[in-house]
């Protein structure tokens, strides 16, 4: 009896316990981003995708009756030439902010280090202003009597002024220039991380510039190059913003066939059955993407 009396007594703590468990731990971190996932992606995916085999009512309401001819429309030839061309968009919006977006970010990333803020902030300067603002401006500029005609007729260098605005070219351009930060910044981030000595040693062991550039600098930076494209075609593909505006009647991507499904024809079932394959086309050329690239591994060994 003594004996138990001089032991001294361990008083158990349920809030201690659960402290010094690392699983609580683990989940108490992951929770809230769990949760934000939850009610901000998760839960609306699922409510579009049930959306998207329900029923147009008689007057735009939804009838919940199951129904699959949402995704048979689809295949109907002037749907599928949609999708086709958006396609063809948002490639081509990738790979013309890769070609002007690494030069750029190359200039920043060899820039000294008191200039580069500056830079970053010069690129980022135009997301202050409203995205219609901008892409009235670019209207402005392309349209016939726009400031690049006039300064063009003005140089001699044209006799007609040229019809960009409302085509297919005058939607490309609002695309990259909309896109072209998203390229930027990863592609800095990536080639900012080249530390000199590897070009010196390149150069030490005999490589030019450009066959240093080839060989070191250029595989350093697919990383960022990957991520980049994934950020500007994802997008891109949706985008329906610039070709109402700047493509007119002449351009119509699938972001522009969804607008117009929930807001003028109130096919919201429809409308949901595009959206689910946009976001499965883009989510399978994200996956095979990055699988064939392999965020720029093979290209570093």
């Amino acid at each position: 009896m003594e004996t138990d009396i001089l032991k001294p007594k361990r008083k158990f703590s349920l809030v201690r316990a659960l402290r010094e468990d690392s699983a609580f731990q683990g989940i108490a971190l992951i929770s809230p981003t769990a949760i934000y996932m939850l009610i901000l992606i998760i839960l609306p995916m699922i409510l579009v995708a049930v959306l998207s085999f329900m029923t147009r009512g008689t007057y735009g309401n939804v009838v919940y009756k199951f129904n699959f001819q949402n995704y048979v429309r689809l295949i109907d030839p002037i749907y599928l030439r949609i999708l086709l061309y958006s396609l063809g968009v948002g490639l081509a919006t990738m790979v013309f902010t890769i070609l002007i977006g690494y030069p750029l970010a190359y200039f920043i990333a060899r820039s000294p280090v008191r200039k580069r803020s500056l830079y970053l902030f010069l690129i980022l300067l135009p997301f202050w202003t409203n995205f219609i603002i901008r892409i009235y401006a670019w209207i402005m500029i392309l349209r016939t009597q726009g400031l690049l005609n006039t300064v063009l007729l003005n140089l001699g260098l044209i006799k007609v002024p040229l019809d960009i605005l409302y085509t297919p070219a005058a939607v490309l351009i609002g695309m990259v220039y909309e896109f072209l930060p998203f390229m930027v910044l990863p592609l800095y981030t990536s080639l900012e991380k080249i530390e000199n000595a590897q070009l010196e040693a390149a150069a030490d062991l005999g490589a030019r510039p450009l066959r240093a550039f080839l060989r070191v600098t250029l595989p350093l930076s697919v990383p960022g190059m990957i991520a980049g494209s994934i950020l500007v075609f994802i997008p891109a593909m949706g985008m329906f913003v610039v070709p109402d505006l700047m493509g007119g009647a002449k351009t119509v991507l699938v972001g522009n066939v969804i607008r117009n499904q929930f807001l003028t024809s109130r096919d919201w079932p429809f409308g949901a059955a595009a959206s689910m394959v946009l976001m499965i086309l883009t989510l399978a050329f994200t996956l095979y993407y990055t699988r064939k690239a392999g965020f720029g591994e093979e290209l570093l060994v």
